[in-house]
This record gives structure tokens, sequence and C-alpha cells, in this order.
């Protein structure tokens, strides 16, 4: 059943899972969305939809494809979260830095995040959730999991032992870790310490710990605890 968006003075309003099949852990991809306006404190109201509410007409307006999340601010409206959070950080500050050159750098490791590193990660979770009962799949996830290697190896050397990818944390950082927390139940990212304490830092943000409890609230049904964001009833927080 669609969920309708109670009135709200915040501007901007994404679309989010009615019911999260991550289950409550912060993986939906509205996720990296709410932690980008937490950053930039701004609040933000939710229209929550059901699987069968995101491909009706009415969303697909919004978001071709028929996902989430979405991004409406005025008569703007943004689909695909790496896209929102670019939007957001170029227009509030504290997400991209204000020199031009590192600004650039920032915005490569956002594209990074999500088309050099994310792809080899879901297409071992989709493994994991839709072939298990295949009898090549066996001899196809270490294929999947030495191709996740090969890419946290690189950041993991890159990263080395700074805080963050390029100085001060950034957007890139954002999606990145954003990224990485889909390994969190798999065990692979234990294996390069430094990625696992760059992630650690990451979720030790108070803007991440606002949006997680946001979308858990969400999740559960209850209203979350006071934070620059928007509850799911869309009221200032």
């Amino acid at each position: 059943m669609t969920s309708e968006l109670p009135s709200s003075d915040a501007e901007i309003v994404i679309t989010v899972f009615a019911r999260s099949p991550d289950g409550g852990q912060g993986l939906a991809r509205d996720m990296q969305v709410r932690w980008a306006l937490e950053e930039a404190e701004r609040p933000y109201a939710i229209r929550p939809l059901s699987f069968d509410a995101m491909k009706r007409p009415a969303h697909r307006a919004r978001h071709p494809f028929g996902q989430i999340p979405t991004y409406e601010e005025g008569a703007l409206t943004l689909f695909e979260s790496g896209s929102i959070v670019l939007h957001i950080a170029e227009r509030h500050a504290g997400l991209l830095p204000a020199d031009a050159d590192a600004r650039a750098r920032a915005i490569t490791w956002m594209f990074a995040a999500v088309s050099t590193v994310e792809p080899p990660i879901v297409d071992y979770a989709m493994a994991m959730l839709t072939e298990r009962d295949k009898d090549w799949h066996a001899r196809r996830l270490p294929i999947l999991v030495d191709r996740i290697h090969d890419r946290l190896h690189a950041l993991a050397v890159r990263l080395a032992d700074a805080d963050w990818l390029d100085g001060a944390f950034t957007a890139g950082d954002l999606l990145m870790i954003a990224v990485l927390r889909r390994l969190r139940n798999s065990g692979l990212l234990g294996e390069h310490p430094n990625l696992a304490a760059y992630v650690a830092r990451g979720e030790a943000r108070p803007a991440f710990q606002r949006a997680f409890d946001a979308q858990l609230a969400a999740f559960a049904g209850r209203a979350p605890v006071a934070a620059h964001g928007a509850n799911t009833q869309g009221d200032k927080r």
C-alpha cells in the first residue's frame, strides 16, 4: 500500500522503502542520501513506498526504473543515489572542498565508489541471495570474492593509514563507506583492517548515526530521536 506523505515544512522529500528488505541494517540506498542531508544539516521528509507502489506510474514518473531513492525539491526531481548525493554536496557546505582541484578529486572518489568498487560487491551479494541453489554457485563464488579483494586491496593501499581518502571527509568518503558497508556480514572487509577502521570512522560520525537512526526508525515504525533531518512522518527533527 502506498503511504501518503503528510504535510511538512521540509523542502526536500526523498522516497524510501516502506519496509526495507535489509532488516534495518542501514543498507538501503536512501541511507547515503539521508547521511548527506544530515552532514549538510538539511531538513527533509520521506515518502515511504511499498514494492508495489514503486512500480506504479506515480513513482515511475519520479524514477523511470521504479526504484528508490528519489529526491524532490521544488520543481526538481532526481533519481540515483550517487547523483542525489552530488547534488546535495554541490549546494551545501561540508561535503566537497572549496579548492577546485580537491573538489574534483572528491567527485572522482564518488564515481570510483559507485562505478569501480560497488559492482563486484553487488555481484557477490546477488550470487549469495539468488544463486545458492545453482550447481555452479560453488565454482563461481571464489571468482567473485577475488574480484572484490582486488578492489579492496587497491583501495587499502591508497588509503594506507590516512583517516579519509583525500584529506578531510568528503562526499567521496560518504559513498565509499556506504558501498563498503555492504560487506559487513560477509567477513571480507575484515581481511583489510585499515578499510574496516575507515568504515568504523564513518559510522562514528554523528551525521551517520542520525541517518541510521532515522532509517531504522522507519523500518521499525517508530519515531526517531531528535536530530537535524526529518522524521518518517515528514516533520523537521
